[in-house]
C-alpha cells in the first residue's frame, strides 16, 4: 500500500501534471486547426496528448497572400476548435473565419486579440495593424494564454492538464525572452541594425533594442519603392553595417538590389543568413518550432553582425 502511494507521488513529480488529468486524454483527440505554424506549435505544446493539431500554412508559406483552398474548407469543417492570428495577418481569410464561427457554431479564436491595444504596433502606413507579434516573445505569451484559456473553456475536463502544460511552456518562453536580450546586447550599439526585406521585425526591434529597416512594409503585398531601397543602401554605407538578411517566406529580390547598390558605393555587404518571419522551419528541425525559430533568428542576427559566422 505504502509502495503504491510512493510510486504515484513520484509519477506526479516526474511528469509535472496530475495523473487524473493525464488519464482524461483519451481518443479521439481534440481536432485543433491553426493557420500558421507559430500558433500550431503553441497549441500542440499546451494541448499535448489531448489534441491533434494541423496548420493550414506550412514552412515557407506567406500568410499575407494565402487564400483558402477547397481542402482547407474541409479542414475547417472537421476542426473542433480553430486558432488564427488576427490583426490582418490572414488578410484573405477573415470572411471565412466569420462564416465558420457563425454558420458552423465552432469556437474560432484570434489569438493576437488578447494582446492589449496599447502594446500593439501599427505598420509603416500608420494605419494597418502590425500582426507580427510573435517576434516579441513576451507578447506571444498573451497568445499562449489565449490558446490555453480557449481550450479550458471548451474542454473543461482537461483544465488541469492544459494549465500545467501552459505553465511549463510559458516558463520556457520567459527563458527565451531573457536569452534574446542578453545576446542582442553583445552587438555594439552602432551596428545594432537589422536590415531585411519586409517589415516583420518591428516587435523584435522594440522588445530587444535593435533598429530595423525594411523597405517593403509589413505586408509582402506591398512593393519596395526605389527611394526606400536607396535609403536602405545609404544606411548600410554610412553605418558600415556588414550584413543584411533574407526571409524564408519572402522573395530575395529586394535584398539583392540593396546589396548591388551598396557595392556600387564601395561597401561590401553579405547576406547574413535566412530569418524566419511569417513561417517556421521544416517540421522535425529546431527551427520548425516557435521557440527554435526565434532562437535561430537571434543567433543568426548576432553572429552575422558580430562577424562570427
Amino acid at each position: 500500500m505504502m509502495r503504491t502511494a510512493v510510486m504515484a507521488l513520484l509519477l506526479i513529480l516526474l511528469v509535472g501534471v496530475p495523473l487524473q488529468a493525464q488519464a482524461e486524454c483519451a481518443e479521439p483527440a481534440i481536432n485543433v486547426l491553426a493557420t500558421v505554424g507559430m500558433i500550431a506549435d503553441v497549441a500542440q505544446n499546451i494541448g499535448s496528448d489531448c489534441v491533434q493539431v494541423r496548420a493550414l500554412m506550412g514552412p515557407g508559406v506567406d500568410p499575407h497572400l494565402y487564400t483558402a483552398t477547397e481542402r482547407d474548407v474541409e479542414y475547417l469543417f472537421d476542426a473542433d476548435i480553430i486558432f488564427y492570428g488576427g490583426l490582418h495577418l490572414e488578410a484573405r481569410m477573415i470572411d471565412v473565419f466569420e462564416q465558420v464561427r457563425t454558420g458552423l457554431n465552432k469556437p474560432v479564436v484570434g489569438v493576437s486579440e488578447r494582446i492589449p491595444e496599447n502594446l500593439r504596433l501599427l505598420g509603416s502606413d500608420h494605419h494597418t495593424p502590425d500582426p507580427h507579434v510573435w517576434m516579441d516573445v513576451s507578447l506571444w505569451m498573451y497568445a499562449a494564454e489565449a490558446i490555453r484559456d480557449a481550450l479550458i473553456e471548451n474542454y473543461p475536463d482537461h483544465a488541469a492538464y492544459f494549465t500545467a502544460n501552459a505553465d511549463a511552456y510559458l516558463a520556457q518562453m520567459r527563458d527565451l525572452d531573457q536569452y534574446i536580450r542578453e545576446q542582442i546586447a553583445r552587438i555594439p550599439q552602432e551596428q545594432r541594425v537589422l536590415v531585411t526585406a519586409h517589415d516583420a521585425f518591428q516587435y523584435y526591434s522594440r522588445a530587444y533594442g535593435i533598429e530595423v529597416f525594411a523597405p517593403q512594409g509589413i505586408s509582402t503585398q506591398a512593393e519596395a519603392g526605389v527611394q526606400n531601397i536607396r535609403d536602405t543602401v545609404q544606411l548600410l554605407v554610412d553605418r558600415h553595417i556588414p550584413a543584411i538578411f533574407v526571409e524564408t517566406s519572402v522573395s530575395p529580390r529586394v535584398i539583392e538590389a540593396i546589396i548591388a547598390g551598396a557595392q556600387a558605393q564601395g561597401h561590401n555587404v553579405v547576406i547574413g543568413g535566412s530569418l524566419f518571419s511569417d513561417a517556421m522551419g521544416d517540421v522535425g528541425t529546431p527551427e520548425g518550432t516557435y521557440l527554435g525559430m526565434i532562437r535561430a533568428n537571434t543567433d543568426t542576427i548576432v553572429s552575422s553582425l558580430l562577424g562570427e559566422s
